[in-house]
């Protein structure tokens, strides 16, 4: 097999030997390291490989297959580390990355109300797409609820980027740039959105426990005896 004659850009140019040397086996296994924590460029190689079968050189139907199976079952093992030494992780070192069992309880909360979104889209964002399954299985999401949204994921980003690597053909060098520098601009606006969310969650918090305080504190040692003391002195004057 040979790379396109039109000049890839940037990443694609440096994985085209690998593809060029090992195919469809290139895609499944960085794919699938890429879905289970190892951070390797398995979205490039999905995109190349769909560049590839765009110009005749791969069947697309076999990437999409091959990429679409290896994300599921490399989220799938992440998430089976998670739920599996997770939690023994974050009790034995959490605390050195400020993740408090405190934290780690209101992790659980969010995941329980908004696990199948995170995990379906988490997939088109680099570093969640890594971590993603690890997160779910150490904040015990459920097995059943995590596997329908992991397969819904792995399906939605390998059409996407797929599709995109297939259509841009020629033009890959000009539309790669361009969808880098979206989703560089994406990857900021989640960051923002999660920033606040996790600030809007600080600020609720500490204003529960300044509520919390204030009724353990009970009424200060200057308010007084009440009306109902003062009614009684008056009962025992003569």
């Amino acid at each position: 097999m040979s790379a396109p004659t039109t000049p890839l850009p940037g990443a694609l140019a440096g994985l085209a030997p690998l593809l060029d040397h090992y195919g469809y086996l290139a895609v499944a296994l960085l794919v699938l390291l890429d879905n289970c924590g190892v951070p390797v460029p398995g979205q490039t190689i999905l995109v190349l490989a769909s560049v590839y079968a765009g110009a005749g050189h791969l069947d697309f139907a076999a990437v999409l297959l091959i990429a679409g199976v290896a994300a599921a079952v490399g989220n799938s093992l992440g998430y089976l580390i998670g739920r599996t030494g997770g939690r023994a992780f974050v009790h034995r070192w959490g605390r050195y990355v400020l993740l408090t069992p405190a934290r780690m309880e209101r992790a659980d909360g969010f995941f329980a109300r908004h696990g199948g979104k995170v995990v379906t889209v988490a997939r088109f964002v680099d570093g969640l797409r890594q971590t993603n399954g690890i997160i779910a299985g150490t904040t015990e999401m459920p097995w059943r609820r995590f596997l329908p949204f992991n397969l819904l994921g792995a399906a939605l980003w390998t059409g996407v980027w797929g599709t995109f690597g297939y259509l841009a053909g020629a033009n890959i060098g000009a539309v790669y740039r361009t969808a880098i520098r979206y989703q560089l601009w994406f990857a900021i606006g989640l960051g923002v959105l999660v920033a606040a969310f996790l600030l809007r969650q600080v600020l609720r918090y500490r204003r529960r426990r300044r509520a919390d305080a204030d009724a353990d504190a009970g009424p200060g040692p200057d308010s007084g005896p009440g009306p109902d003391a003062a009614s009684h002195e008056g009962s025992d004057r003569p």
